[in-house]
């Protein structure tokens, strides 16, 4: 389980990045959701350099922020470098996926709990 922060009222959360990385490797998931409230979830996702991104469109709006690795993100007929430091929002039901992973990728990922379209 995530080694995680959090107040008496459980009004916050607080989480490591390497023990959510940690739990991660773990659970032999690319995915890992380590916060899930009313408003948003939040999750960790990784790609091995080289691999196949299966991830198919979501039902909610959708943010990544890149933490390290450079690839291709395809979003429609849109392709988006992304590297550590990236920050990209995507619509729901919109098809995209990370391609031409060129170094591993680490992302937060953050999904909201209603969609703009």
């Amino acid at each position: 389980m995530t080694t995680q922060r959090q107040n008496m009222k459980k009004s916050w959360q607080a989480f490591e990045l390497s023990d959510l990385i940690e739990e991660r490797e773990n659970s032999n998931r690319s995915y890992l959701k380590f916060l899930d409230v009313k408003s948003m979830s939040m999750g960790l996702y990784e790609l091995p350099a080289n691999a196949e991104d299966k991830q198919q469109p979501h039902d909610l709006d959708e943010s990544y922020y890149i933490i390290s690795g450079k690839a291709i993100l395809k979003v429609e007929d849109d392709e988006i470098p992304v590297k550590g430091g990236s920050t990209v929002f995507v619509k729901a039901h919109i098809a995209h996926s990370f391609v031409k992973i060129e170094e591993e990728l680490r992302i937060l990922v953050f999904f909201s709990t209603s969609s703009t379209n």
